[in-house]
């Protein structure tokens, strides 16, 4: 079984996610440049975290309009699964897999820490295997602020499409627990059909850190059949 791992000029956490992936699976994941083709063996896509073409116009802007995400709506199309972390997820909202934008945190900086996510969908292919309702994980990011419009949120919300929602440690979704003023606290959303996950906390940069490096373990496991 086997992940691939795109990779544009501005990427910086490719590796990251290579060898998280390495180190979970055992199998070593092919690393795809923008400009070749995903390998057809591809059992599922990544879209890392980074700057794609340095963030020119708006984050994942220019990316989203390359001709191997074209091959990416191929694959979502056939059910392959796809998970998109921080700029990957920005990635996907401008390419339209995805629903909603992402804009300048609130404090218009950079936020990098860790927090707290509730788990609000524990039924798809990403997450149904979850062990809890509130997990830890870093963030790193400038434009994190995921927007939608009122009608959307609600249909989001009807058709459990949210996957993470910031929070305390209790499980608290208010104000103070939302990093960058994401509406409704939301830190992840899925596709329709449970099969595309966007994210902008970082699950690989937990790997190998015991108790902590859940999420990757369980979506390799899952997808990958590890």
């Amino acid at each position: 079984m086997t992940a691939s791992i795109l990779v544009f000029p501005g990427s910086n956490c490719d590796i990251d996610i290579f060898n998280s992936i390495s180190s979970i699976s055992g199998e070593k994941p092919n690393l795809v440049w923008y400009s070749e083709k995903i390998p057809k063996n591809t059992d599922l896509v990544v879209i890392p975290g980074g700057f794609s073409f340095g963030d020119y116009l708006r984050s994942g802007s220019i990316a989203a309009t390359s001709k191997i995400i074209s091959h990416v709506k191929s694959l979502a199309i056939k059910g392959i699964p796809i998970l998109g972390i921080c700029n990957g997820f920005q990635i996907l909202t401008e390419a339209k897999l995805l629903p909603g934008t992402l804009i300048l945190n609130n404090n218009l900086k950079f936020i990098c820490k860790e927090i707290y996510l509730k788990i609000s969908n524990n039924k798809s292919l990403f997450t149904k295997e979850l062990p809890n309702k509130i997990i830890n994980m870093p963030i790193a990011h400038k434009m994190g602020n995921y927007r939608v419009s009122q009608n959307k949120l609600s249909e989001l919300i009807d058709k459990n499409q949210i996957a993470f929602r910031y929070s305390s440690s209790k499980g608290a979704c208010d104000s103070k627990s939302n990093p960058n003023g994401s509406v409704y606290n939301i830190a992840g959303v899925l596709s329709e059909n449970n099969k595309i996950l966007g994210m902008m906390p970082h699950p690989e940069r937990f790997t190998n850190i015991i108790d902590k490096d859940v999420i990757m373990k369980t979506i390799l496991k899952l997808i990958l059949k590890c």
